[in-house]
């Protein structure tokens, strides 16, 4: 099988866009692929984390990995910090990169702004940790977004110059994986901006977590205009919040947008959001139900999480141990 590798941060409970952009579709990858999903903790401190707050975010966001259908019996689920030897490759990898490719890495001139110099050198080197994730496990796929293909464009450079350097072939190519259609969902108070768990407003965003009421009332607030819906997607164009919402509901009720439209057609948003607030429902219940019923015995999660682990280790150090003999580390006995 072919192996894929993701991670993600622990930046608090996932949102719909989380969820129908990325985790959803990791699910059916467990069947046809060698899996590994990854907490990426060592990631999230690049930016300061108050402790509680990391130890808290990390178990929630494990529990809704595992609520939304990652099962750790078809693939690894660990988190990153529980393997140390992604920390020693990316050492490794740091010794490799050259600053000429950090520098040319848009995401932490975003991230960094005009404060750089007060950045943390994780947050520059991050990338170096990303290509050792991956290619700790000799993964040949990852599933990722625009914002990260710069970032598997360096891991693949950082592979193709240890190879050379040290005349290995050690590290494959990775590719980035093309699954499903990914639903990209936006800020429901912003149509043109994506959702996020970063925005100032709890009401641009659906949580997983999210009660029943409190979804209902997002929906019931979200930004719309007056006009009725089309009858087809093209009537969607320069109605941002109007293709949100419609697309929102093709992806919880597995249907495509031409198909709610041509049940919506006409009507105005006043009957069209109970509609979609009974359908997130419907879908996210379960989901919450689990998450809570997983964050009520976090030795149990504990426990699954290390397992994860040591399945993880077992394909994780073999690889390191072959980068350090073929750049001459002295071996312990």
């Amino acid at each position: 099988m072919q192996r894929v590798f993701s991670g993600i941060q622990p930046s608090g409970v996932p949102t719909l866009g989380n969820y129908l952009g990325a985790i959803r579709n990791w699910v059916p990858m467990q069947d046809t692929h060698d899996c590994l999903y990854c907490v990426v903790d060592l990631h999230a401190i690049t930016q300061f984390q108050k402790p509680e707050d990391l130890l808290r975010q990390t178990r929630e966001m494990a529990a809704a990995l595992l609520a939304c259908g990652l099962d750790p019996e078809k693939c690894v689920l660990f988190v990153q910090s529980h393997v140390p030897a992604h920390a020693e490759l990316a050492w490794l990898f740091n010794c490799v990169a050259r600053i000429g490719w950090l520098n040319r890495m848009t995401q932490f001139k975003d991230k960094a702004g005009k404060n750089a110099e007060n950045a943390s050198t994780g947050l520059y080197v991050y990338p170096n940790l990303m290509a050792a994730d991956i290619l700790l496990y000799k993964a040949t796929s990852v599933p990722v977004g625009d914002d990260q293909r710069q970032h598997l464009e360096l891991a693949n450079d950082i592979a193709q110059k240890f190879n050379h350097d040290y005349k290995v072939e050690l590290f494959p190519r990775i590719e980035p994986f093309i699954g499903g259609v990914a639903a990209r969902v936006m800020s429901l108070r912003d149509g043109t901006k994506k959702m996020s768990k970063s925005d100032a407003s709890d009401q641009s965003r659906i949580n997983l977590n999210d009660p029943d009421d409190e979804i209902r009332n997002k929906i019931k607030r979200a930004k719309t205009d007056p006009d009725p819906l089309p009858e087809s997607p093209a009537g969607l164009e320069g109605r941002p919040e109007a293709r949100n919402l419609v697309g929102i509901l093709a992806a919880v009720t597995g249907r495509s947008p031409e198909a709610v439209l041509a049940e919506h057609a006409g009507q105005g948003f006043g009957a069209f959001k109970p509609v979609l607030a009974d359908a997130l429902i419907a879908h996210l219940a379960p989901i919450r139900a689990e998450m809570e019923r997983l964050l009520r015995d976090t030795a149990a999660l504990d426990a699954a999480l290390r397992r994860g682990a040591e399945k993880a280790e077992v394909l994780a150090l073999p690889t390191l141990a072959e980068a350090k003999a073929a750049m001459g580390f002295l071996a312990r006995r």
